[in-house]
């Protein structure tokens, strides 16, 4: 099947089942079109009852999308850039601090928490893993979603300076997040990196732009490291086989540990300042372009290539590309920006121009996000642990919370119980699955896929459709106190 003929069918999916959610559930599009998905995926798993034939003919469609290159050499940056144009400037500036502190020390927090009690608790379960392999699972699955957050907070009506964090937040720890991901599978595969084996769909490798190893800074001892943790050769995806134990391993985990910390501060001198460097050089010519026309077609075209471009460059340059996407989507999308370089004719172009953009790259996203279902090789016992994952995951980004809350909010008027609201606006979606479709077998990929699944649906489901409800009864909201616009709008 061609690219045109696979695109066709999945956008024409999307907008039947964007068209049933307007006209019968009414939900927020991103809740809604994931819904339709499953339950879609469903009926095709129903009708095995009476014939193989739609299943078979489903499994072979969606063997065909390359998930993680789709979302994260694709469609990312797009998301990405549209996201940060339409969120408040000025309320990001002013919660920039505790921002930070979300997206770097929270990220790190969770990824440990994470990582050590789904270690003992899968463990404990009879599901033999490894601790490096739980820590990938953390980091993977620690970072919120900035397309999911941005997509249900828009109808969600917390309070603006709580939005703010929570989307703030999103946009910039996925970047961090995905470098302690690969950090991690550096470590774990003896220095190579997400994109080095076969997909799950069988396709040839492929590097994706967000992962792709920066400097080749791995280490020898990074590898010795992996010689402890990592299972042998013929180890199944469900159960290990015990490791012979090494002579005299101290010396080397000294030795690991002290390149593991230079490998952390190079990826994140290179990837993330870096990433942000470039997003503000994009965002700057971007804005001297703008600026010297007065030609709304060309101008929205510029936007775009900045976009494309951009995303290309960083990837070309091993930088961390949706961090350069979020910084040139905000310096593009500031109020002093737009009033300086933008007519009203041509901001009102630009405007519609990436909302359209953002809603069907959305609407295929979540489509997709319930297709995935058709890939997964469910059992009970990890069924079991995804249901445990979803309550490690609330607990340990709860407790990573606690210290930048308790840090910054006396000094910036936090509202009542913003840990809580956080911990329960943390929705997860389509980065972390693709971040765990990278996952090998020998790192038990079925078990944390499966997990990751159910951390996302219910996340997306229980928590988007009732983090509004949840704010209103722990701040007290009244119904018109919100009902001014959002803070990702202008």
């Amino acid at each position: 099947m061609d690219l045109f003929t696979i695109a066709s069918i999945i956008i024409a999916l999307s907008a039947l089942f964007g068209f049933v959610n307007v006209r019968l559930l009414k939900l927020p599009n991103t809740i809604g079109l994931m819904i339709m998905a499953i339950l879609f995926t469903l009926a095709i798993f129903a009708s095995t009852l009476f014939t193989d034939r739609f299943l078979l003919a489903a499994q072979q469609f969606i063997g065909q999308v390359d998930f993680p290159a789709v979302l994260l050499d694709v469609m990312l940056g797009f998301l990405l850039f549209a996201g940060a144009m339409h969120t408040n400037f000025d309320q990001l500036r002013v919660q920039r601090w505790p921002v930070l502190a979300f997206a770097t020390v929270g990220v790190m927090t969770s990824t440990f928490l994470v990582g050590f009690v789904t270690w003992i608790v899968f463990n404990l379960m009879g599901l033999e893993v490894h601790f490096i392999h739980c820590l990938l699972f953390g980091a993977l699955i620690s970072p919120t979603d900035p397309i999911a957050v941005l997509g249900i907070l828009k109808k969600a009506r917390v309070p603006k300076k709580l939005e703010t964090k929570i989307v703030g937040e999103s946009l910039f720890n996925d970047g961090v997040g995905v470098v302690v991901f690969l950090t991690i599978f550096s470590i774990a595969t003896g220095g190579g990196h997400p994109g080095g084996h076969d997909d799950h769909h069988g396709h040839e490798p492929h590097a994706h732009h967000m992962m792709a190893e920066p400097t080749g800074v791995i280490s020898l001892a990074s590898f010795e490291v992996a010689a402890i943790d990592k299972p042998s050769a013929d180890t199944d995806a469900g159960h290990s086989k015990p490791e012979p134990e090494l002579a005299d391993p101290a010396p080397v985990v000294t030795k690991s540990l002290l390149a593991t910390t230079q490998d952390v501060l190079t990826l994140f001198g290179v990837e993330v300042l870096g990433g942000i460097a470039l997003g503000l050089i994009l965002g700057t010519l971007t804005y001297l372009l703008l600026r010297s026309i007065d030609d709304y077609e060309i101008e929205v075209m510029i936007t775009l290539a900045c976009v494309m471009g951009g995303y290309s460059l960083a990837a070309a340059w091993h930088l961390s590309a949706p961090l350069a996407m979020v910084v040139a989507g905000l310096m593009v999308g500031n109020d002093t920006v737009r009033g300086t370089s933008m007519s009203k004719q041509t901001e009102i172009y630009v405007d519609k121009f990436w909302e359209l953009v953002d809603i069907l790259l959305n609407a295929i996203l979540f489509v997709l996000i319930g297709f995935e279902l058709l890939i997964l090789e469910i059992t009970s016992s990890f069924v079991y642990a995804g249901l445990a994952a979803i309550v490690i995951v609330l607990v340990a980004r709860y407790l990573s919370l606690l210290a930048p809350v308790h840090f910054f909010a006396k000094r910036l008027d936090f509202v009542p119980h913003t840990a809580t609201i956080m911990a329960w606006g943390g929705l997860r979606g389509g980065i972390s699955i693709a971040l765990a479709l990278t996952l090998t077998p020998e790192m038990n990929r079925d078990l944390f896929l499966t997990a990751t699944y159910g951390v996302v649906i219910f996340s997306i489901i229980v928590q988007g459709l009732t983090v509004g409800a949840l704010a209103k009864r722990m701040i007290g909201i009244s119904d018109d106190s919100n009902a001014e616009d959002s803070a990702l709008a202008h």
